[in-house]
C-alpha cells in the first residue's frame, strides 16, 4: 500500500463515473481543485484529487491511512514533536516522513497535527472541515495535503516546512534578528497568504500570530494551513493570551473575518518590535508617536523610520476596536507591497540560513515529441502554432451527441467556440478566452482541446494560476490526454514550480510513448 504515489496532479476518474463527473465539472464556472465523493471516498491512502489555486507544488490530497501516518512519525514517537498546544483543544503537531517515496524529494515530509477525539467527536464533520481546507493551494500557504479520521483519530497532514517559526526567528533566535527588508517580506506574504484565502472563501483564520507563521526551504514565510480549520467543532478559535485576543471575540466567541484582520495587527506588533506586545500597550505608545521606543532595539536603528511609520499606521488601523474601522485584506497587499526594498535578493540570504538544495529536475525519461519539445523550451508561440494545426482531432470520443441533441443552444454553443477558434488562430487571446468560456459555461458538451487554448490564452496573458487551472480540467475531461500535462507543464514551470514542471513533462512524454504503442 502507498499514498501519494500517482502523479503530483493527476485526478483518477473511473469509466463509470467519468461522463458524470464531466457534467458537474462543466457546471460550474470556477474548477474546484479538490473534489471527493462522500459515498465512495477511499480510506487507504488512496489519491483523491490535486491540484493548484496560486501556485505551490504540493502533493494531492489525500485520505491518508493511520498505519501510512504512524510509519511516518514512528508510531508518534515523541522524538517527533514539532509543537503542542491548546488547553482549550489539546492538540499536538508531529514531524514525518511518508514511506514508499523517493528519498530525495524533501516533499514527502509531512507535519501531522493530532486532535482529541473530544474536539472532534464527529468524523463526517472533521472530514468536512479537512476537505474545505484541502481545496486552497497557494505559494504562500503550508498546504493542507490530507486528513485520517479512523475510530477515535482525528489528524491533518501538511507540507512541512523545515525552518522554523516566526516566533522562533523573532524573538528566540541565536545567530541573528531578522532584518527589517525581511520582516516586510514577512508582513506582505502573509498578507497575501489571508487575501487568497479571502478570494477563495475562505476568510477565517484561527488564533493567527507568530507561531503560525512558518519558513520553507528557501527562506520564504508561508502561513500554516493548520489555522484555517477550526481546533474543535464547537469552535474554540484563540488559545493564546486574551490580550492579544479581539475584543469581539471575547464579546460573543465568535472569529470573524475582522477578527483575522486584528489578529494580523498583532502579528505586524511582532514584526516591529520583535517583542510580544499587548495590542493595548502597543497602541498607546503609537499614539504617543513613540515609533522609535517601539521599535526592535535589536535591529539597531537599521530600518526607515518613513517605512516603519506605514506599518504602524496599517498596524494601529487592525488593532482599531470596531471591526468596521479595520483595513480588508486587499487594502494590507496594496499598503504593503510598496515597502518591499529588497525583492531581489532571497529570503534564505536574508533570514541567514543556509538554502535546501534539491538534486536537479530530471530530463524526460521518453522520447519528446515536439509538442513536448515545445513545452520544455516554454515556447508559447510554438505551442500555439501545434494547438492551432491539430484542431479537434484529440477531441474524438469524449462526445457522443444525438440528433435530438442539436438544439438551438447547441448552435450557439458552437458558435461561440467557432469564434473562439477564430481569435485564437488570429491571436487576440483576450476574445478568444470570452468565447471559450461561453462554450464551457453552458456545459452541454465538454471539449480538452477548448481548456487547453484557454490555458495557453491565460498564459500568453501572464495568468500561469488560470492556466493551470484549465489544463488540470483537460485531464479530467480526458485523463490520459499528454497536451493536458503538457500544459500543466508550463503553467507550473511559470509559477517556478519546476520540479513539479519536470514530473509533468515525464508524466506527458510516458503517456505519448504509451499511445505510440496502441494505447490511447
Amino acid at each position: 500500500m502507498g499514498c501519494c504515489q500517482s502523479s503530483l496532479f493527476k485526478a483518477p476518474i473511473s469509466d463509470d463515473s467519468k461522463n458524470n463527473q464531466q457534467q458537474q465539472q462543466n457546471q460550474q464556472q470556477q474548477p474546484q481543485h479538490v473534489r471527493i465523493n462522500h459515498a465512495s471516498r477511499p480510506t487507504n491512502g488512496t489519491e483523491t484529487s490535486g491540484g493548484l489555486g496560486g501556485g505551490c507544488g504540493v502533493l494531492s490530497f489525500t485520505e491518508f491511512s493511520l498505519a501510512d501516518l504512524k510509519a511516518a512519525t514512528n508510531n508518534f514517537s515523541p522524538e517527533f514533536i514539532v509543537s503542542e498546544s491548546g488547553e482549550k483543544a489539546p492538540n499536538v503537531v508531529y514531524k514525518g516522513r511518508l514511506q514508499n517515496h523517493d528519498n530525495n524529494n524533501n516533499r514527502s515530509w509531512i507535519a501531522v497535527k493530532k486532535f482529541t477525539k473530544l474536539a472532534w467527536p464527529d468524523p463526517k464533520q472533521f472530514a468536512d472541515e479537512a476537505l474545505g481546507v484541502g481545496k486552497l493551494r497557494h505559494k504562500r500557504l503550508a498546504n493542507l495535503i490530507g486528513f485520517c479520521c479512523v475510530g477515535d483519530e482525528r489528524l491533518l497532514v501538511a507540507e512541512y516546512l523545515p525552518n522554523d517559526t516566526l516566533a522562533k526567528h523573532l524573538f528566540h533566535w541565536e545567530n541573528q534578528t531578522i532584518e527589517w527588508a525581511m520582516r516586510l517580506r514577512v508582513a506582505l506574504y502573509i498578507s497575501e497568504a489571508l487575501d487568497y484565502c479571502s478570494s477563495e472563501g475562505r476568510p477565517l483564520y484561527h488564533d493567527l500570530n507568530a507561531y503560525r507563521v512558518l519558513f520553507d526551504e528557501n527562506g520564504d514565510p508561508r502561513l500554516s494551513c493548520f489555522g484555517l480549520m477550526k481546533n474543535s467543532s464547537d469552535g474554540k478559535s484563540y488559545s493564546t493570551n486574551l490580550a492579544y485576543t479581539p475584543p469581539e471575540y471575547l464579546q460573543n466567541g465568535r472569529v470573524t473575518p475582522e477578527s483575522v484582520i486584528f489578529s494580523f495587527g498583532t502579528v505586524l506588533l511582532d514584526l516591529l518590535s520583535g517583542k510580544h506586545i499587548p495590542p493595548s500597550h502597543a497602541l498607546d505608545m503609537i499614539r504617543g508617536k513613540n515609533i522609535r521606543l517601539l521599535m526592535d532595539s535589536h535591529l539597531e536603528g537599521n530600518f526607515s523610520t518613513e517605512e516603519a511609520t506605514v506599518v504602524f499606521d496599517l498596524a494601529s488601523q487592525c488593532l482599531q476596536y470596531e471591526p468596521r474601522e479595520r483595513p480588508n485584506t486587499k487594502d494590507l497587499v496594496t499598503t504593503l507591497a510598496p515597502l518591499q526594498n529588497k525583492p531581489d535578493v532571497p529570503s534564505y540570504v536574508m533570514l541567514g540560513i543556509s538554502k535546501h538544495e534539491e538534486t536537479a529536475p530530471p530530463t524526460p525519461q521518453h522520447p519528446l515529441s515536439p509538442m513536448g519539445d515545445a513545452c520544455t523550451r516554454m515556447d508559447l508561440t510554438a505551442i500555439h502554432q501545434i494547438l492551432v494545426m491539430t484542431h479537434y482531432k484529440d477531441d474524438e470520443g469524449t462526445n457522443e451527441l444525438s440528433f435530438q441533441e442539436w438544439t438551438q443552444q447547441m448552435r450557439d454553443m458552437l458558435e461561440a467556440r467557432k469564434r473562439g477558434d477564430v481569435a485564437f488562430r488570429d491571436k487576440d487571446f483576450k476574445t478568444a478566452v470570452e468565447c471559450y468560456s461561453q462554450f464551457i459555461d453552458v456545459g452541454t458538451m465538454v471539449s480538452p482541446t477548448v481548456y487547453a487554448r484557454r490555458s495557453l490564452c491565460h498564459l500568453l496573458s501572464d495568468q500561469p494560476d488560470a492556466a493551470l487551472r484549465d489544463a488540470m480540467q483537460a485531464q479530467c475531461v480526458y485523463p490520459d490526454w499528454s497536451t493536458a500535462f503538457y500544459m500543466q507543464a508550463v503553467a507550473l514551470a511559470k509559477l517556478d514550480m519546476h520540479k513539479d514542471a519536470a514530473d509533468m513533462l515525464n508524466e506527458a512524454a510516458a503517456l505519448e510513448e504509451k499511445k505510440q504503442r496502441g494505447g490511447r
